[in-house]
């Protein structure tokens, strides 16, 4: 095996490892290392701002929600119609020939 060329990747981090113990290198980090992590406070937000950020998502998800939900309840209604006027016509079709086969059904008065 010491025929083989060495593999790349183990050069560049051979070459990665030698930098950070060079002078030039030793300001990066190493996992060993603790890196201070504190971030800026932040600033404090009044209720106004808040409400009105609130105000102005809202009416940029609606606007990009509205169409949407038009058309899916639009085809919701459509199909509740059709299925409701379906109903409403047999059940006619049968209350029609109830009251026919039942005035069938009486005998004739002179």
């Amino acid at each position: 095996m010491s025929d083989e060329q060495p593999d790349p990747l183990a050069k560049r981090v051979d070459a990665l490892v030698s930098r950070t113990r060079e002078p030039g290198g030793a300001d990066l980090p190493v996992l060993t290392e603790i890196v201070n992590d504190e971030r800026a406070p932040r600033r404090a937000v009044d209720a106004a701002a808040l409400e009105a950020l609130a105000r102005e998502l809202e009416r940029a998800v609606l606007a990009r929600v509205a169409p949407e939900l038009e058309r899916i309840v639009g085809q919701a209604l459509e199909g509740a119609h059709a299925e409701l006027k379906k109903s409403v016509t047999q059940m006619v079709r049968e209350a029609v020939a109830a009251s026919v086969a039942h005035a069938l059904a009486l005998p004739k008065q002179d």
